[in-house]
């Protein structure tokens, strides 16, 4: 940051010295204006981020990272299919995936310390470690608080639902909380709670009753000033713009889809949810989180990947195909990640158990390298062997990516500055 002061603000001192302001005083304010305008968030590459996040730990060894060669105990029951990589191979049930890893990023030396699940989900919902002090904001509120709504759409979304606490607001104004589906895109039945006018309500009638409550809410914010009355006043006001916005209404409409798209994707929770996801970027959504499936597989990891591996295959290959088709996928950030890895060898149940020493995550789009292996594990995907790359780091990484300075400090309660993400930094190499 350049705080060269030029001649002409040293003339003004010397003016300001008169009226009181000292030139001490005058640096802090240079100092602070400089500091502000630094920290100015800006759209980056990536002008929305899809988050697809599994719960549970999903095991590397049968996902992204299989050890073909290691010990029958290290290496499980799957085998592995080649990728449109030289030499990459992913699991025998990421098919799909394999043929689309020219467009993504697969890091395979992620690291932390936390094997408790919570513990693990705060890590990579938040970018920190848990504290019994504060409640850290997710990377989906840091982005609604700093970027706001566009085409009058929620900044954040959740599909089907926010999956846990460490997907919320955290110290931040529960205004930024995430917009809920209430239900999933593969049932037929679908559609999105809140979002039709109730049976018998007009236009007229609507915003006859929105004027009233205008009134009623003016009324108790000249009372009582809170957290909660400003946050139900922003969802009020989030709810109304979509309600009365035909194209913002129309982003959740998967139904408008082609069926050939929507076959594509796959009839089921993975792929509409994916779908939708990429449906709501397009329209303006600014971050998106959705999950799919459970694979907290201590016993029988062979058929528990076999009943869920292929239906996240089709739809994340279709997903990264589809945007970069319609040219989003260089300007939307697509991660897929769990709280941690399995552990290195297959226990008497015939699963895995958790490990968060060493675990793979993707990135695609928004600014990060196409066809490209970050790190490595060891021979037996025990720990890093090569980059070992940190949740700060990865975190840090991803807010650049969307023009966050993450190092940025944000109020707690107490009026307390707290970086959004502390002792990050840009990875340079994930970066196009």
């Amino acid at each position: 940051m350049d705080k060269k002061l030029p001649r002409r603000d040293f003339l003004f001192v010397g003016f300001a010295g008169g009226l009181g302001l000292t030139l001490a005083d005058f640096f802090r304010i240079q100092s602070a204006q400089a500091d502000q305008k630094y920290y100015e968030s800006k759209e980056g590459t990536a002008k929305s981020m899809i988050f697809i996040y599994l719960p549970g730990g999903i095991a590397h060894q049968e996902s992204f990272d299989p050890k073909p060669y290691a010990p029958l105990e290290y290496r499980g029951p799957m085998g592995s299919v080649a990728t449109a990589l030289p030499g990459v191979r992913f699991s025998e049930h990421l098919k799909q995936t394999a043929k689309i890893a020219d467009k993504i990023t697969v890091c395979r030396s992620m690291s932390h310390g936390e094997a408790a699940h919570e513990r693990g989900t705060h890590n990579m919902f938040t970018g920190y470690r848990p504290s019994p002090a504060i409640q850290y904001p997710s990377m989906g509120t840091v982005v609604a608080h700093e970027f706001g709504s566009r085409n009058n759409l929620p900044p954040y979304v959740c599909i089907p639902n926010q999956p846990n606490t460490f997907a919320g607001t955290g110290y931040l104004s529960s205004s930024y909380a995430p917009f809920s589906l209430g239900a999933d895109p593969a049932s037929r039945s679908f559609t999105v709670r809140d979002l039709k006018l109730p049976g018998g309500v007009d236009e007229v009638r609507f915003t006859r009753r929105r004027r009233l409550l205008d009134a009623v809410n003016a009324h108790f914010a000249s009372k009582e000033k809170s957290d909660a009355l400003r946050a139900v006043d922003s969802f009020y006001d989030r709810a109304y713009a979509m309600i009365s916005s035909p194209k913002a209404r129309e982003a959740f409409n998967i139904a408008a889809e082609p069926n050939k798209l929507r076959d594509e994707y796959g009839r089921h929770a993975a792929g509409q949810r994916m779908l939708l996801a990429r449906r709501l970027v397009e329209a303006g959504v600014r971050f998106v989180t959705l999950t799919y499936g459970s694979w907290d597989m201590h016993n029988n990891i062979a058929p528990g990947i076999r009943r869920q591996m292929p239906a996240f295959d089709q739809a994340f290959a279709a997903l990264i195909r589809d945007l970069d088709r319609r040219g989003l996928l260089d300007s939307t950030l697509v991660a897929v990640a769990s709280e941690f890895g399995r552990t290195p060898k297959i226990n008497g149940n015939a699963g895995r158990d958790h490990w968060p020493r060493v675990f793979s995550v993707v990135l695609a789009g928004g600014g990060i390298k196409r066809g490209f292996i970050y790190g490595s594990s060891n021979a037996t995907a025990s720990e890093p062997e090569d980059d070992p790359l940190s949740v700060p780091d990865w975190a840090t990484t991803i807010y650049h990516c969307l023009g966050i300075v993450a190092d940025k400090e944000l109020m707690a309660p107490g009026n307390r500055p707290i970086e959004i993400v502390k002792d990050g930094k840009v990875r340079k190499e994930l970066l196009a």
